[in-house]
């Protein structure tokens, strides 16, 4: 285990808000969320903290009686960290720190630190450690509270502030870099994917809550061999493997970054050189847990983040995982019912592949065209690209040195076959 993966033991105390029109379950669940989180980077909860309140208030996000009771002691006395539910401003942070003499942090910091600890690539790497520092950008000022005594104006300017002034300029140009260093990573991607188009292969991108079992169908499916362990956010770098199915076509099929409630807006701007394989792929295939109790919610956020990404409208497949662990096979049946043209699977069993592989091969018949064709026996390289980019029907060979194929061709081959289309009377 590398030392930015040692799990940092604190002891936490979890905080949320139930606010107006949102259920207590609803806050339950966000907050059971936020305990996978806590405990994937490394800390135990001491207590939870639920408060109803219309909306956040401006200087402590709860109420003031409230922190001062958690300053006072009075909840979870052993806890050294205050994790809330949502994003802080930095007023917020600021505050509840210097009243609670406790490290402050919220959703979006403990992302932000899971996703730290997992990158493995370069791109992975810079993707997170700029999307800490466009974080970390406005809330400088509470990490120089200690200097606050010096009182300014002219002829007594202080260390802090000139220290501040430069570590501003410092991650700007950071900031800077990494947006320059991603371009580059954007660029060859493009690249990578412009490769790929090449071979007219048709390019299915895996999206679904963190959790969903993503990795594990991508491993079932292609051998990928990516890591799949049960916690949140265990894959960030996309993985892209070849699928060949059972007639024969190919499908490139690519794992991405799980998403979750709150996503921080700052990770979908980092992550989008990675994000956009979820933008340009052919289809997308939504995993979700079909043995959460919360599915639907998930589904519902998923489906957020794609809008937020531009993807929506896209060509989609829904794909309900671990129907292995789902107490009520009716209840598998009961969503097949409701979202017709879904499949049930379990990636760790195998239960459900072949009826995936099948819907694949449906999908891609209406993604490409069916074509009759009289080619040339010159153009021998030309049908074994058919052959291998497409999906071949029916081959006959004519005494008048023509070969008549029918086929199901990618769009982006169909107009270098034009010329050989045979017309309605003779097709």
């Amino acid at each position: 285990m590398r030392e930015s993966e040692r799990p940092v033991h604190e002891s936490a105390i979890l905080v949320g808000l139930e606010r107006e029109g949102v259920s207590r379950w609803d806050v339950q669940d966000s907050l059971d969320e936020l305990r996978q989180l806590a405990a994937s980077a490394g800390a135990t909860v001491a207590d939870v903290v639920i408060q109803k309140l219309d909306h956040p208030t401006a200087p402590y996000y709860i109420g003031k009686g409230k922190a001062e009771e958690i300053a006072r002691g009075g909840t979870g006395q052993s806890a050294t960290t205050l994790i809330f539910d949502d994003e802080l401003s930095p007023a917020q942070g600021r505050n509840l720190e210097n009243l609670t003499s406790r490290k402050v942090l919220d959703r979006t910091q403990l992302i932000l630190d899971i996703f730290a600890r997992r990158a493995r690539s370069r791109e992975g790497r810079l993707q997170i450690e700029l999307a800490q520092l466009q974080y970390l950008l406005p809330r400088l000022t509470r990490m120089w509270t200690h200097l606050s005594r010096q009182t300014g104006g002219i002829g007594t300017r202080g260390p802090g502030e000139t220290q501040l002034e430069v570590d501003r300029r410092r991650v700007q140009e950071r900031i800077a870099r990494l947006e320059r260093d991603l371009r580059e990573v954007r660029k060859n991607r493009a690249v990578q994917r412009e490769g790929r188009r090449r071979n007219h292969w048709p390019v299915a991108s895996l999206v679904g809550y963190t959790n969903a079992g993503k990795s594990s169908l991508l491993n079932r499916l292609t051998g990928a061999g990516v890591s799949a362990e049960d916690r949140l956010f265990a894959t960030l770098d996309p993985t892209t493997r070849q699928v060949v199915l059972p007639n024969r076509q190919k499908l490139l099929l690519t794992d991405t970054v799980g998403f979750i409630r709150k996503l921080p807006h700052t990770l979908i701007e980092s992550f989008k050189a990675t994000l956009e394989e979820v933008q340009l792929a052919d289809l997308l295939v939504h995993v979700v847990d079909a043995s959460h109790p919360q599915h639907a919610e998930q589904m519902a956020a998923v489906e957020s983040t794609l809008k937020e990404l531009n993807a929506m409208g896209k060509q989609t497949l829904l794909v309900f995982n671990k129907c292995d662990v789902v107490p009520h096979p009716d209840l598998i049946e009961g969503l097949l019912r409701q979202h017709p043209g879904s499949v049930a699977v379990s990636a760790r069993t195998g239960e459900g592949i072949p009826a995936l592989l099948e819907e694949f091969q449906i999908r891609l018949e209406a993604w490409r065209l069916k074509m009759r064709l009289a080619l040339p026996h010159s153009e021998s390289a030309l049908l074994a690209e058919i052959h291998r980019v497409g999906h071949v029907l029916e081959v006959r060979y004519e005494d008048d040195g023509r070969t008549l194929v029918t086929a199901h061709i990618p769009p982006e081959l169909a107009p270098r076959l034009a010329a050989w289309v045979l017309p309605p009377s003779e097709a």
